[in-house]
């Protein structure tokens, strides 16, 4: 069978092809640190998260005996829904729960959701599995006190870049522990192969966040730590986004087949012209992307679900 990219793209994107093309035109690309002491250097000249209106709570989240900040972003002037864990991106190695601040308090008054952010440790001063773990731990703190906390158990998780991976990691490592509570996942262009063993994983071998985020593990192909080689059967629905021009489409083409083939409900959802964060960007595709998904998590986590 011979499937052709433009066959899976919804049709009334291609008129914002234009757009996204001369926005991008204008716009360098780049590419992350290629070093620790490069990394330090980012980390360093990045500008302060903005602030929202209202502030969200700022907790602690534990179970398991572990514990790990969370911010929280309720809806104003209605009551909570449902329940969307947010998982910041960054490149496992930047980034932070603050950064996420406008979108999460955009989605909690849109969508009349809680917002609850995982503050997960970075690497490299804190390599796999520690992201995996602030993540699990925030999820099954919700498994456990989201109907008392927010007044309902619907719940629902998500990522943006390495926050995509983490998600992923995070429902395998909820599957294996038999816990059904989250109801779907929206996957923002995340990445899947760490190891570099296939043709996807490949294309971003020579990245220092590999490196930063596995640490010293001596089998990248860890499940945990390179999603595409999990079991994957037993998952809740999953909704997938990436831009035709991200170096991550393979990968994401990949993981969508292996969810399919393990009978995974997925929506694959392919923005043309589009590269790797551009759900972040103010473009006519970037909105058309996040309107998607909000309509996706509605169907889940809204009141009429």
């Amino acid at each position: 069978m011979n499937v052709e990219l433009p066959s899976l793209i919804d049709p009334d994107l291609w008129t914002f092809v234009d757009e996204s093309r001369a926005f991008y035109a204008r716009r360098p690309s780049g590419r992350g640190p290629g070093s620790r002491e490069e990394l330090l250097a980012f980390r360093a000249a990045m500008a302060a998260p903005a602030e929202c209106d209202p502030r969200p709570i700022a907790e602690l989240a534990s179970a398991l005996g572990r514990s790990v900040p969370v911010r929280i972003h309720l809806p104003v002037g209605k009551p909570v829904a449902g329940v969307f864990l947010e998982i910041h991106g960054g490149g496992f190695y930047m980034g932070s729960a603050a950064g996420s601040d406008l979108r999460n308090r955009r989605l909690a008054d849109a969508l009349g959701i809680a917002l609850v952010s995982v503050d997960y440790r970075l690497a490299p001063e804190h390599p796999w599995p520690s992201a995996p773990d602030d993540c699990e731990t925030a999820a099954l703190w919700l498994v456990e006190h989201a109907e008392g906390r927010f007044g309902t158990a619907k719940l629902a998780i998500g990522g943006f870049s390495a926050g995509a991976t983490l998600a992923m990691a995070t429902l395998v490592r909820l599957r294996d522990r038999g816990v059904t509570a989250f109801s779907g996942g929206v996957l923002q262009f995340g990445t899947y192969d760490l190891s570099a063993t296939t043709p996807a994983g490949r294309l971003i071998a020579d990245e220092y966040f590999l490196d930063a985020y596995a640490g010293n593990t001596p089998d990248r192909t860890h499940p945990d730590l390179s999603p595409l080689f999990a079991e994957l059967a037993g998952l809740p629905p999953i909704m997938i986004v990436i831009g035709s021009e991200d170096i991550l489409l393979e990968d994401n083409l990949a993981m969508a087949g292996r969810m399919s083939d393990a009978g995974v409900q997925v929506d694959l959802r392919i923005y043309p012209a589009s590269p790797h964060g551009f759900t972040g960007h103010g473009t006519g595709m970037g909105r058309a992307a996040v309107g998607h998904m909000d309509a996706w998590l509605r169907a889940r986590l809204g009141p009429e679900a």
